[in-house]
């Protein structure tokens, strides 16, 4: 049996839902500012006199800085905690948040502002995991990981529903000065409540302990399950992102307007935040990672098919959210696979690997604007997609799931 003195060494607080809830807010603000001209592509590019490429390239910005930015920040989070991190990621989107929307119709100015809510990205994806490691138990973290999933994508669906409907009363400026104030709000709140870490840590003293960032990296790169991991993610992430970039022209060409390319963006991330809940919870349940990795890819395929060649509201919708039920649910459970099979690698590190090999997926949204037919249609493109879907699931075939570390009772 364990000693009394052992059982006082880690236990979980039930303060660890408030620092969990202020980085879901700040979290959801991100999204919002990235993603809020993808519904309204064809009348952004009007308002600022720009073409539907140059809007796009409004949210595959967040995608290019990212690059260079992944590891820096994943060695600030590493060595300083998440708190300090992410508040500089919290400082930077709430200036040129603000900033964006002072910038009136000048396209030239937006852009410099989103390049400043750019980089305040990295700060806050690579930081997931070690929110999760901090203050939650490892039997709980997939889940812990699968909220924030929850909390980014009603960020996005935010972005995808509102941003339409507010257009009709406020000009497109307007809109963004409105989300520039929210931000500063979610900001302040994050600095309130957020604490680094608990009195007492959270497991087992073996359990917490992780190598520097340098060795880490260096051990995380060792592992052959972790790159067939990281192909995984890229593909994921490239359909995501690319869906989320283009849904509007995806849809316009068969008589959509950009109401209904926001209705089916928030449908997208509806069914992505269910599947964000009950899949990672599952996966922690039964401590089966590649298991929901494979439910994930498979599950996605029907709804490639659908988007691609439905022409009703209907079929559209249904398939929308099969995608997004299915795909974004490997995200959390892929985070904890990594954070476990590259132990003693920090979360940070390995979690900001996967965001670096995700965000790389710029290049499949730049290719799937650059597929599109003469008409505008992009279905070549999204039947790429699903022959990566597939490749991904051939691909998690060869992963094995590590063994779950036994606690003492």
């Amino acid at each position: 049996m364990q000693s009394v003195m052992d059982k006082k060494k880690f236990r979980v607080y039930g303060y660890r839902w408030v620092v969990l809830g202020a980085f879901m807010l700040i979290n959801i603000t991100i999204q919002i500012l990235w993603i809020a001209y993808a519904p309204i592509t064809g009348p952004a590019a009007h308002y600022y006199g720009v073409s539907d490429l140059q809007i796009g390239f409004l949210a595959m910005i967040f995608m290019i800085v990212y690059l260079p930015l992944s590891m820096p920040a994943s060695w600030l989070i590493d060595t300083y905690g998440f708190r300090v991190a992410v508040s500089i990621g919290a400082v930077l989107m709430s200036i040129f948040g603000l900033l964006r929307g002072f910038a009136g119709a000048n396209y030239n100015l937006v852009m410099l502002s989103t390049i400043g809510i750019a980089l305040a990205q990295p700060f806050l994806l690579n930081a997931w995991t070690k929110v999760a490691a901090r203050w939650f138990a490892e039997s709980q973290r997939a889940t812990a990981v699968g909220l924030v999933t929850i909390a980014s994508l009603f960020g996005i669906a935010i972005g995808m529903a509102l941003t339409p409907v507010l257009i009709l009363s406020l000009s497109i400026s307007q809109v963004q000065l409105l989300y520039g104030f929210i931000t500063v709000v979610t900001a302040l709140l994050f600095f309130v409540f957020a604490r680094e870490s608990p009195p007492t840590q959270p497991c087992p003293e073996g359990m917490q302990v992780r190598a520097l960032m340098l060795d880490g990296l260096k051990s995380a790169l060792r592992v052959r399950q972790f790159w067939l991991f990281l192909m995984v993610s890229v593909i994921a992430m490239g359909i995501f992102n690319g869906l989320t970039t283009w849904i509007e022209s995806i849809v316009r060409p068969r008589g959509f307007s950009p109401m209904d390319a926001g209705t089916l963006g928030a449908l997208f991330l509806v069914g992505g935040a269910v599947g964000a809940y009950i899949l990672p919870a599952l996966s922690d349940r039964f401590h089966k990672r590649k298991l929901f990795l494979l439910i994930s890819m498979l599950g996605g395929l029907p709804g490639i098919v659908g988007l691609a060649y439905g022409t009703s509201m209907v079929v559209l919708s249904i398939a929308v959210f099969f995608i997004g039920f299915f795909i974004v649910s490997a995200g959390p459970v892929g985070m904890q696979y990594a954070a476990e099979i590259t132990y003693p690698t920090p979360e940070g590190t390995s979690n900001g690997l996967i965001q670096l090999f995700g965000q790389a997926s710029v290049v499949f949204v730049y290719i799937m604007e650059a597929m599109k037919t003469p008409d505008g249609s992009f279905t070549p493109a999204l039947l790429v997609s699903l022959g990566l879907l597939v490749i991904s699931t051939l691909i998690i075939t060869r992963l094995r799931d590590k063994e779950a570390i036994p606690v003492k009772t």
